[in-house]
This record gives C-alpha cells, sequence and structure tokens, in this order.
C-alpha cells in the first residue's frame, strides 16, 4: 500500500499537528507512534496514545514495539508499503536509514536552537534555551539523515522567548511556527519544489540528555537562574523541586520578588514568609515567590528548602 503523508508522533503536539494537517492542508495518510507497553521503557513527557486518531479521522496508526523504529514488526511494515513524505512531531529518538530511505521525498522533523544548525544540537533544546536565559528561537524544519539534526534545512522560522513564558507557552509559540513550516514544506511537495539548504558556516554544539533529576533547584544560584530553571522544566516536563526536611517540594510557578529588602538574616532556601499560602524564599541575590508548588505538608516560615 502507498501512504503520501505521514506522521510521527507520540505526544499531545502530535495529535494537534495531525489535526493541523488533516483539516486545514491534505489527509494525513497514516500516523506512526509506539506502543504504550514502550513507554515503560522510555521515559516521553506528555505521552499520548494517537488510536483515537483512527476514531476521529479513520487514520490508520502503526505501533511500533520500539521508540527506535527496529523492531522486527516495524521493519516489516516499512519493507511491505511505499511512503512518500514524513513528519515528526515530538518525537525524540533518531530514526534508522532502514526507515528514511522508505521515504521517496524524506522525512523531516524539527529542531531549533538560539543560533543556527549545526549549533545546538541534541536534546530538549527548547527547556535548555529557557534554562540559559535565551531570548530567541530559531526554529528548524530539516531533512532527517541518520545523524542528529544536521543541518540538512528546508525553512526556518523564530519567535521570541520572553520572562514571562514558561516551558508550556514556548511550545505553544513553537507550535504555531511549525504549522507555519509544515504548510510551507507540503505546498513544495505537491508542487515537486523541496529545496534543502546544507550548507552552514556555523560550529557544532550540543545541549545534554535532561532528567527528571536535573530539576533540583539550588537556592545559591542566582535568582533568575532559579527562575529560568523553573520555568524551564515545568509541566507538562516533572517540573523542578527541592527539599524540605524529609519532604519533596515540586515547584510548579514561581516568580522573583524582591531584590532590595534586607533579607541577610535569612538562609538561602529559607521561607522568610508565606501570604496567601505562597511562600516568599531567600536566594543569594534576592528573593523568589512560589505561586504553586505540591508537598505533603505546608511550608511555614523558617523552613529551608535544600
Amino acid at each position: 500500500m502507498k501512504y503520501k503523508v505521514v506522521v510521527f508522533g507520540v505526544k499531545d503536539t502530535s495529535e494537534n499537528i495531525v489535526t493541523f494537517i488533516q483539516e486545514q492542508i491534505c489527509p494525513v495518510d497514516l500516523v506512526i507512534t509506539i506502543s504504550p507497553e514502550v513507554t515503560k521503557k522510555n521515559q516521553v513527557s506528555g505521552y499520548k496514545g494517537l488510536s483515537v486518531l483512527t476514531e476521529k479521522y479513520g487514520i490508520p496508526v502503526h505501533e511500533a514495539d520500539s521508540y527506535f523504529l527496529t523492531d522486527e514488526k516495524t521493519q516489516n511494515f516499512m519493507r511491505e508499503n511505499e511512503f512518500d513524505i514524513g513528519i515528526s512531531m515530538g518525537w525524540q529518538r533518531l530514526m534508522p536509514e532502514s526507515v528514511l530511505d522508505c521515504f521517496k521525498y524524506g522525512v523531516y522533523g524539527f529542531h531549533g536552537n538560539s543560533g543556527y544548525l549545526p549549533f545546538g544540537r541534541g536534546r530538549s533544546p527548547l527547556n535548555w534555551s529557557i534554562i540559559l536565559g535565551d531570548t530567541r528561537f530559531n526554529l528548524n524544519l530539516f531533512r532527517y539523515d541518520e545523524k542528529a539534526d544536521s543541518p540538512n534545512v528546508f525553512a526556518t522560522e523564530m519567535f521570541s522567548i520572553t520572562p514571562h513564558d514558561d516551558i508550556r507557552t514556548a511550545q505553544y509559540k513553537n507550535m504555531i511556527c511549525s504549522k507555519n513550516l509544515i504548510r510551507r514544506l507540503l505546498k513544495a511537495y505537491e508542487e515537486g519544489t523541496i529545496v534543502i539548504r546544507t550548507e552552514s558556516k556555523d560550529f557544532d554544539s550540543w545541549y545534554e540528555k535532561r532528567t527528571a533529576a536535573d530539576g533540583k533547584i539550588d537556592f545559591h544560584a542566582r535568582t533568575r537562574e532559579i527562575y529560568n530553571l523553573i520555568r524551564g522544566v515545568a509541566a507538562p516536563f516533572p517540573g523542578a523541586f527541592a527539599m524540605c526536611g524529609e519532604n519533596e517540594v515540586r515547584v510548579w510557578e514561581a516568580h522573583p520578588f524582591d531584590e532590595m529588602i534586607d533579607f541577610s538574616a535569612y538562609a538561602p532556601g529559607e521561607v522568610i514568609d508565606v501570604f496567601d499560602e505562597k511562600p516568599v524564599v531567600r536566594t543569594v541575590d534576592g528573593s523568589l515567590l512560589i505561586d504553586r508548588y505540591e508537598c505533603a505538608v505546608r511550608l511555614r516560615t523558617g523552613d529551608v528548602l535544600e
């Protein structure tokens, strides 16, 4: 069987893109995702089963038994069918040549950073950009090869990261730009005019893989660093955290509070006061107001977060 437009995805953002293509551009002929069992071995933040797309649009969904698409079921499926063009949204693994070579016009995915590829290759680029305090994000739609985030760029769109954004609102902006780029790609595909730019004067740099443990807050850091971490790992990611005695404090929302009041009588990480159940916590260069957190106990004045 021949599938013209195929979407790879494992998240709610993947469903959003399929809906966008299906309702506004052209039919999606196939969705490739992973089975729920695969998530037990792979951490997938924001995972969502996509079988609902069959019920909603009649789109067939292939559930791979490997996030790397190397399972026998998927390899046989790829060999037995024909494919034109693939679009990856939320797929956080490399794809093998055995899969990429099955697509006549290639498989395309997204990667971005504050600079230009191959700068900023690697994992969790949007999270890292917020955590590092970047104020812009270049989102590239590029053709996959066997390497990670190669500069095979079809097109790029840029958006701003403001001090008010967290990872979720940055994802909203990312999705708007992604849709613009997909519309351009599928138009070029229909016209047979896909052009890829492979030359780059930039240099290689890499974002390291992030895990839930990397969300630990160090109150000896500056306020802006703590704030950037909290908003960079907010939901749907695991969140930032600290310990209050034996209790974990999961911080979902916070913002810089004041940098002029004399808080020298308090230690970094100490709760200065609590207003409307929102703790004010001292940092090295000021203070942080925790707007929303989860903990087995309520934080009180004098508690210390470590």
